[in-house]
């Protein structure tokens, strides 16, 4: 499972073998892409570099992307990093909400197939942030409605999410104990950042997390991370369902299906599946 932003370009490499017919915008996008890959701002001989590009021609496209505030030039540095239009465009991808709207249909067609009841959850600070929920025919109604936020390292979507991230970024969220809480008392709870990333490590090794009873006694969750064309984590796809109708053995299984709703909800936002 890939958990590190890229540092080199994610463009398709079919780009590369059909010349386009209108090669300034694709490289204007190609920058565009390129930056927002990165940590931080980029000269503008990195950026020509990186893109096999002449650097005229960079300078140029930069010029009138900066124009129109969709990159800004800190000239101290003399670098190049996103501007206030590209992150309104991010803002309106979010108004848009197509991410719930991608991934409803993939749950759904989740939940006829296993019979179990399955969500979708973003990162929210040290929370996670349910957005969307297909409640199985005759299953109970669960804590993980709509708008609902839960610890993360409670919960399967959420440690699902934090493996997928640096190892640093989950020990920024989490700096010391009193980041940890429990909602009731069960054998094993996560209460302190070694147990956490012992815990994510394993969830690394076998490729999906789970839960036992942290959120609601009874109850399990199996999650799969959604990841971008960096292998960052957007989200997670997770099933919930009553642990004493699952044998143990069948978790693999049931795994797998999250694992590939998972995958193809990472493909449909033009992301990339874990391995």
């Amino acid at each position: 499972m890939s958990t590190a932003l890229s540092t080199h370009s994610s463009e398709p490499r079919a780009a590369a073998k059909v010349p386009s017919k209108v090669p300034a915008a694709e490289n204007t996008l190609r920058i565009l892409k390129l930056l927002a890959s990165r940590r931080g701002p980029m000269a503008a001989s990195q950026i020509a570099s990186s893109l096999d590009l002449p650097r005229s021609s960079v300078y140029h496209l930069l010029g009138v992307m900066e124009a129109n505030g969709f990159v800004l030039h800190l000239h101290e540095e003399q670098r190049y990093g996103l501007g206030i239009s590209a992150f309104e465009l991010s803002s309106a991808y979010s108004r848009q909400e197509p991410l719930s709207r991608l991934g409803r249909p993939l749950l759904a067609s989740l939940v006829d197939a296993i019979g179990e009841s399955a969500h979708l959850a973003v990162l929210h600070g040290r929370d996670v942030l349910y957005i969307v929920e297909e409640r199985a025919k005759n299953r109970p109604s669960l804590v993980t409605d709509v708008g609902v936020r839960l610890p993360s390292h409670l919960t399967a979507s959420g440690r699902a999410i934090l493996a997928a991230l640096p190892k640093s970024q989950v020990r920024a969220l989490y700096p010391n104990a009193a980041a940890f809480s429990a909602r009731h008392e069960v054998e094993g709870a996560i209460m302190k950042y070694s147990s956490l990333s012992s815990h994510l490590d394993r969830v690394r090794q076998r490729g999906y997390a789970t839960e036992h009873g942290e959120v609601t006694p009874g109850f399990g969750s199996i999650a799969a991370a959604v990841t971008d064309h960096t292998g960052w984590p957007t989200a997670a796809v997770a099933v919930t369902f009553l642990e004493d109708k699952l044998a143990p053995e069948e978790w693999p299984a049931l795994a797998a299906r999250v694992q590939k709703a998972a995958d193809e909800l990472s493909v449909r936002i033009h992301g990339r599946p874990t391995k």
